[in-house]
């Protein structure tokens, strides 16, 4: 099969850690970045330094180019709907950072595009396909920590200092940050029925490329998740966490607890409390250098091999969902009911070690057998 040829939309700060994965798949004969289109002082770095031969201003001639397969989105949250739009109207597969809208029509549209069109829309964050991640929902999904009532996600840091759009409508850490946390425990316990909030501005003013800039969205949220069933989640994001030392994500269950480790971008591994055993299992981080651009390696593996991507415009439209209701619901102070739905990934592989070993091994060391 021919490689998959890349046309890569936005120069900016996102784009060398794509650019990592793309080599690797030209090494394998798998893609090969073939155009990319940004602004006119980004020719130097992509043509020159990149090696990219084709270079435009103008995502529409990179879209409807007949020598481009899979469209790469990397422009801020405002512009991803009307490039994916372009694209898949073209017949073009796309891929989008996250959010792939920032308005519920808008997404909507990209997933009735994506779903009678050719072409496959995977939008990021890929927290899913990381092996931690898949390791830890296998046993969520086997009933390993019994019936999951609790959970919790943390994402955010100091807030950036290089763009002023992170400040602007269309920006903000729910849309940046929150949305990793908000992805990654939905894809574990399913869609959200019910969302409330508590968002605000903590720093009314941040210093952007020198430049004092007013902060015109939340910078500072809490967002209580209703999955059903008594089971409930709670989101901790914003751009002011200074530092932090704790588990990305975790869910609480009948018979258990597990606790990712790191992020759920950067996993370091996991920790499982099993009732039975009576202890903590620790697990090491089993792909140290998983990427979290991975993304483009899985829709390049799905269009050449017919198979349907892990990640799906309908998890992203429901995590929009989410997204926006709770910004509505920080400022009424409200809670919202969440329409829309999506079908929860499936995670194919070995299931984890059991833990029985672990609890015979407890029963020796106790009784002396």
């Amino acid at each position: 099969m021919d490689p998959v040829r890349i046309g890569i939309v936005g120069c900016g700060n996102v784009l060398a850690a794509y650019w990592a994965e793309a080599q690797k798949l030209a090494v394998r004969g798998e893609a090969v970045v073939v155009a990319a289109c940004g602004r006119p002082a980004q020719r130097e770095l992509v043509v020159s330094r990149l090696g990219v031969r084709r270079f435009v201003t103008d995502y529409r001639e990179l879209a409807e180019s007949e020598g481009v397969d899979l469209v790469v989105v990397l422009t801020p949250p405002a512009t991803h709907f009307e490039i994916s739009r372009a694209a898949l109207l073209a017949g073009k597969h796309v891929l989008s950072e996250k959010p792939m809208a920032v308005t519920l029509d808008e997404a909507n549209e990209l997933v009735e595009l994506a779903a009678r069109g050719p072409g496959l829309l995977v939008p990021a964050p890929f927290t899913l396909l990381s092996p931690t991640y898949q390791a830890i929902a296998r046993r969520i999904r086997r009933g390993d920590v019994g019936k999951p009532c609790s959970a919790r996600g943390r994402y955010g840091w100091a807030g950036p200092w290089w763009g002023e759009w992170f400040y602007r409508p269309g920006g903000g850490p729910v849309f940046d940050l929150a949305c990793y946390s908000i992805t990654s425990l939905t894809g574990w316990l399913g869609p959200v029925e019910r969302v409330a909030a508590m968002t605000g501005t903590a720093v009314p003013e941040r210093v952007v490329n020198g430049k004092p800039v007013p902060v015109e969205v939340e910078d500072n949220a809490q967002v209580l998740l209703d999955f059903g069933g008594a089971c409930f989640g709670v989101v901790t994001s914003g751009f002011t966490m200074q530092q932090y030392r704790s588990p990305a994500l975790e869910v609480y269950g009948t018979d258990g607890t597990l606790q990712m480790l790191g992020d759920d971008w950067d996993p370091d591994g996991y920790e499982f409390w099993h009732n039975p055993a009576g202890c903590w299992l620790v697990f090491r981080e089993t792909a140290p250098d998983w990427p979290w651009a991975d993304g483009l390696r899985h829709q390049v593996e799905c269009i050449r091999t017919g198979a349907r991507p892990l990640v799906t415009p309908e998890h992203a439209r429901h995590v929009l969902e989410v997204m926006l209701l709770a910004r509505e619901s920080g400022r009424d102070g409200a809670a919202k009911p969440v329409r829309s739905r999506f079908a929860p990934p499936e995670f194919p592989g070995p299931d984890p070690a059991e833990p029985a070993h672990l609890v015979h091994d407890r029963t020796r060391t106790e009784f002396g057998h």
